[in-house]
C-alpha cells in the first residue's frame, strides 16, 4: 500500500518526477527548454511546492498568478488539445507512482481543473 501525500516533500518528489517526465518526451520538451538548466529547474520546482503546498495544504505559500506565465508561454508556443492530454498523464503518472489517498485524489482532480481553465484561457479562446 502506498501512502497519501502528506508533506512538501512529497510534493518535491511529485514534481520532480513530473519534470524528469516532460524534458524527455518529444511532444512537450520544447515548452521546458528554459528548464534544462539545473538552477533555473530547481527554483521553478521550489514554485511548483509552493503551489501545490497551498492547493492542498492551504499554506499560503503561493500568491501569485498561475495562469498568466502559462497564456504567455502559449502565445509563444501555442499548446494543443495533445499538450493537455499528455500534461495530465504525465503528471497523474508521477504521483500514481508513488502515493494514493485522499490528498492523492484532491491533487489530480485540481490538476484537471487547472487544465479545464487553461484550456479555455488558451487554445479555446
Amino acid at each position: 500500500m502506498k501512502n497519501d501525500i502528506s508533506n512538501r516533500q512529497d510534493l518535491y518528489l511529485i514534481v520532480s518526477e513530473f519534470y524528469k517526465k516532460l524534458l524527455t518526451n518529444n511532444e512537450m520538451v520544447h515548452f521546458f527548454e528554459k528548464f534544462k538548466e539545473d538552477k533555473t529547474l530547481e527554483k521553478h520546482l521550489q514554485i511548483l511546492v509552493d503551489f501545490w503546498d497551498n492547493v492542498i495544504f492551504h499554506s499560503g505559500t503561493y500568491r501569485k498568478n498561475a495562469m498568466r506565465p502559462h497564456i504567455e508561454l502559449h502565445q509563444e508556443k501555442p499548446f494543443s488539445e495533445k499538450h493537455f492530454e499528455i500534461w495530465l498523464q504525465l503528471f497523474n503518472q508521477s504521483i500514481d507512482e508513488h502515493f494514493e489517498g485522499e490528498n492523492t485524489n484532491i491533487i489530480k482532480n485540481r490538476a484537471l481543473s487547472i487544465a479545464a481553465v487553461m484550456r479555455i484561457k488558451t487554445i479555446n479562446s
